[in-house]
């Protein structure tokens, strides 16, 4: 029996904002924490410096989510107060406008219209935010739940390397957090490919490069400026 398929699309705003906060707290931290004991810091300021970079990183993720999408909320908001207004002034011309669209979709002329029609009888801000400007329920900007995921991701990445740090004898603590870090990156690229519907292998290789190549940059810088030289 035929049984509806699941799409994927639904989950597009939480889950780029889940697997970038998570991505950068584990990136961030864990090269923050690399750099600062290849200075050759003691473990307290390792893990000052690291904690320090979770509650800052965590809080800027949740800023800057807010503000960016809050600023497409709001030109999603001003093209529907813009259809609005056109549905109510122009509504004849609107229904020809959204026949039209149709027709370019493949419809006849006739059958478009009649569409058109219906839909701007059921639901004509709708069909007209969907259809003519590509704003969805699914694709719309939601602020406060893209700030609250990140935040929370970042917080939850950043810990992961904090805790090896703090497991890890001292003397190993920079090769150790590089390697912790490389398999849970690894992890979230699987498990962000899984939910996303992507090669596993795809999302696995397309977060450890980059946090490997964070990691070896922050080791070098902490390496120029060694305090204990």
């Amino acid at each position: 029996m035929y049984s509806h398929e699941p799409h994927k699309a639904h989950r597009s705003g939480w889950l780029r904002a889940a697997v970038m906060g998570a991505n950068d707290g584990i990136v961030s931290t864990a090269s923050l924490v690399i750099g600062v004991a290849s200075a050759g810091s003691s473990l307290d300021n390792i893990l000052l410096a690291g904690f320090a970079g979770l509650v800052a990183g965590a809080m800027s993720m949740a800023a800057g989510e807010y503000v960016s999408v809050s600023t497409q909320a709001d030109l999603e908001e001003a093209d529907l107060q813009i259809e609005r207004i056109a549905l109510e002034q122009y509504a004849e011309e609107e229904t020809a406008e959204l026949a039209q669209i149709y027709v370019q979709r493949g419809l006849e002329p006739a059958l478009a219209l009649q569409v058109a029609q219906q839909l701007m009888v059921h639901d004509a801000r709708g069909a007209h935010a969907r259809d003519e400007i590509g704003i969805n329920d699914n694709g719309r900007a939601r602020p406060v739940t893209a700030a609250l995921s990140s935040a929370c991701t970042f917080a939850v990445g950043a810990a992961l390397p904090l805790l090896a740090c703090w497991l890890l004898p001292f003397r190993y603590i920079s090769a150790g957090v590089a390697l912790s870090s490389l398999l849970f990156l690894v992890l979230l690229g699987v498990v962000a490919a899984q939910a996303g519907g992507a090669p596993r292998l795809k999302g696995a290789l397309r977060v450890t490069f980059w946090g490997a190549l964070a990691m070896l940059l922050t080791f070098l810088v902490g390496s120029l400026f060694n305090v204990t030289g």
